[in-house]
């Protein structure tokens, strides 16, 4: 038997890196010689079996990047193939090679999910062409390697959906700083799954057997998020029935997630330093403090560093909390990631809705590849979503994506973010009213200078590009 991985005679000798692996499957031996010449020749790995169970073997030992089966083959045919790779190796593109005269079930083959097909005599240009399409799609050049990783089985991560070696770079610090008990900022555009990057590094660590606390600080009111942090005590003021142990106390042993910090009041921050370095919370309205052993990992969106120098996040406590930074990358820089995420999501989506989807065509893919996605992977989830909901089909066209896409532009924004918007809109209406003058401005907003300042700042507004 062929293995995927070949290695050279002399072990120190440098070998060319190949352009992919390929696992080529037909049960007539010089058709299948014949074709793993050619494609050795141009630059590929090629592994060879005879039949559908001695591909499964060979995948299941070293999953190649692509699987070129014959249609037709005795016993197990290449559809049988593809239904089991689907099964145990989801993701994994396949394509079909077949006769003329079984055209008809290469297209059916198609609208289950194999990326394409191909007839015999094949044109070489033509197969090539289609063999990169289908792993630049796919994103699996170089599967192998990142397959035989040992930190791709780690349960810690197992929520992390990545092939992306700047991923797996972030992954590799973030189990390294697990160990310590040092505080983390996690870093990363909305969207980029800053809480669960925070999930993982906890599930890493020793604490992983004790509670995992997270807080959004945006979603808070002010006046309650003293209490929601360090509780209260009954009667400490109007509707304090109870009392309440607050989210340090309940992460005892455990972490304290803080999801943006950054919107967390300058009154609160002092209070929070207090707790960090005191390792003491004191509820409202009580005489008593509590020891709390907790490990903070906090996060934000907005640069902290500038809110730092702009005077709207204190020094000591961004220090405080940035013993480590890890900087998610944003999803338009982690773009082989985007077929194995939709794979995940469609296999999830579409169990709920109770739909036979098995993924995307060929052009859809391409367009979702192609996006900018400013949302990141939680605007990808949703266009996926609209895409599963919207289909009438087992493979979703490109017109379906493009529905979503679109469907996903005119839906209503999150709280936060139209919170965002309608507080730059409202200022920028203000000072053209004003003509750039902060003291009228504040006036008419019923602010003090000091708070405006600090809201133009934090909507990267200039009073002087509204003067006239």
């Amino acid at each position: 038997m062929q293995s995927l991985m070949a290695k050279p005679d002399n072990p120190m000798a440098t070998l060319p890196t190949p352009k992919g692996h390929l696992l080529l499957v037909d049960d007539d031996p010089d058709l299948l010689r014949l074709l793993a010449i050619r494609l050795k020749a141009s630059g590929y790995q090629v592994a060879t079996a005879t039949g559908a169970p001695q591909a499964l073997s060979l995948i299941a030992a070293e999953r190649p990047d692509l699987v070129i089966t014959d249609l037709r083959m005795d016993g197990m045919d290449g559809m049988a193939l593809f239904a089991a790779i689907e099964q145990r190796f989801r993701g994994l593109p396949v394509i079909v090679l077949t006769a003329h005269g079984t055209i008809p079930d290469a297209v059916a083959a198609t609208q289950q999910g194999v990326f394409g097909y191909l007839t015999k005599p094949y044109d070489a240009n033509a197969l090539l062409a289609k063999i990169d399409r289908a792993m630049t799609l796919h994103g699996t050049r170089g599967a192998i390697k990142r397959a035989s990783a040992p930190p791709a089985f780690s349960s810690w991560r197992a929520d992390i959906i990545t092939r992306s070696p700047v991923m797996e770079e972030l992954l590799v610090r973030t189990e390294r700083v697990a160990q310590s008990d040092a505080s983390v900022l996690i870093q990363g555009e909305s969207g980029t799954g800053k809480e669960v990057l925070a999930r993982a590094l906890h599930a890493a660590s020793v604490r992983a057997g004790k509670p995992f606390v997270a807080l959004n600080c945006g979603a808070i009111p002010e006046a309650l998020m003293e209490s929601e942090m360090f509780g209260h005590k009954k009667g400490a003021f109007t509707g304090a029935v109870a009392d309440h142990s607050g989210l340090f106390l309940e992460a005892d042993g455990g972490t304290l997630f803080l999801d943006e910090i950054g919107d967390m009041p300058i009154t609160l921050q002092v209070k929070l330093l207090r707790a960090l370095e005191t390792r003491e919370v004191r509820p409202v309205g009580s005489v008593q403090s509590y020891p709390v052993d907790v490990r903070v990992v906090s996060a934000s969106h907005r640069d902290l560093a500038k809110a730092r120098d702009d005077g709207d996040f204190r020094e000591d406590l961004y220090y405080r909390l940035n013993v480590v930074t890890l900087l998610i990358p944003p999803l338009r820089e982690r773009r082989e990631d985007i077929p194995m995420l939709l794979s995940h999501f469609v296999k999830r989506l579409a169990a709920r809705y109770a739909k036979h989807v098995t993924g995307f065509s060929p052009d859809a893919l391409s367009m979702m590849l192609a996006a900018p996605w400013p949302g990141n992977i939680r605007q990808l989830l949703n266009v996926c979503e609209q895409a599963v909901a919207l289909t009438t089909s087992e493979i979703m066209p490109v017109g379906v994506v493009e529905q979503a896409m679109q469907i996903g532009r005119d839906s209503l924004d999150g709280f936060e973010e139209a919170r965002r918007q309608f507080e730059y809109d409202y200022l920028t209406r203000l000072l053209k009213l004003t003509q750039g003058s902060v003291t009228q401005a504040a006036k008419i907003a019923k602010r003090n200078r000091t708070e405006f300042y600090k809201l133009l700042q934090r909507h990267g507004l200039e009073a002087a590009h509204f003067k006239k």
